[in-house]
């Protein structure tokens, strides 16, 4: 017997994912990672499960060069949305996969380090 999935062909779909970073460090100032993941799904729903899965399976703890654990784990799963054009042309330079828009520049500003050329580390 197929499920209803199988008899679906799949698309692309991209997952807009944050994790938090967090420390056994008591002074320790999170950092986030906003990662963009193309996922092959047959429904939007079905994309939405396997980003909500593989952002709980990226979860990771290390011990850095000072000794201290760093712990990055799952925020939250922001949004998961179709690919702009689901009929890649491999043989392009370039493909628009995902756009979103904003009002307020300056947020976007304080926020994006590489825009405030902010230097960080963990």
């Amino acid at each position: 017997m197929k499920t209803e999935n199988a008899n679906k062909a799949e698309s692309f779909y991209i997952a807009i994912i944050l994790y938090k970073s967090s420390s056994d460090k008591p002074d320790y100032q999170p950092l986030y990672q906003e990662s963009f993941v193309l996922i092959k799904a047959a429904s939007l729903e079905e994309a939405k499960a396997k980003a909500l899965n593989y952002g709980k399976n990226e979860s990771v703890s290390y011990t850095n060069e000072n000794g201290e654990t760093i712990t990055w784990s799952l925020k939250q799963v922001v949004n998961v949305n179709s690919v702009l054009y689901d009929d890649f042309d491999l043989s392009e330079d370039i493909v628009d996969l995902y756009a979103r828009h904003f009002r307020n520049y300056e947020a976007y500003q304080s926020f994006e380090p590489l825009l405030s050329q902010e230097q960080f580390g963990e």
